[in-house]
């Protein structure tokens, strides 16, 4: 079972700039079809300084740090046994390329089901942007299968 000590932990805050070919290509993976996302002229015709971020791309940049599940080793889950379990998404104002995000994150919650043969870890994120604006807050379901 998974310490519920590690509820309420704080995770080191990072930084991320958000890049216009990295937004391209993500837009191109993720089937984005309108051209803001791909178009730099489309996207500041539509209002937006330059390309926005599509949906989902703030919890890629989450896991670009050095290492991305520094999280499930500080709670002694194995890799191995989690499952992606649920996202959602509070977005507060557009984040678009040439962007500064700094993302906070911490432990939530941890609770378990079926006599602990399934553990949680909620994980919540708050990213804001240069002058400290709220962006989105991101949260995070894990699902670890227990033997």
């Amino acid at each position: 079972m998974i310490d519920r000590k590690h509820i309420g932990l704080e995770l080191p805050p990072h930084t991320a700039e958000i890049e216009k070919g990295r937004l391209r290509f993500f837009a191109k993976a993720t089937g984005q079809t309108d051209p803001v996302y791909t178009d730099e002229d489309a996207a500041i015709a539509a209002g937006h300084p330059s390309l926005p971020a599509p949906p989902t791309f703030l919890f890629c940049l989450d896991m670009e740090v050095p290492n991305p599940f520094a999280m499930l080793d500080r709670l002694g889950v194995e890799l191995g046994k989690i499952l992606h379990g649920e996202q959602t998404f509070t977005y507060y104002k557009t984040v678009c390329a040439g962007d500064r995000v700094t993302y906070r994150s911490r432990v939530a919650d941890i609770f378990d089901k079926k006599d602990g043969a399934l553990e949680f870890i909620i994980k919540e994120t708050a990213v804001t942007d240069e002058d400290e604006r709220k962006v989105a807050d991101l949260k995070s379901v894990i699902v670890v299968r227990n033997a």
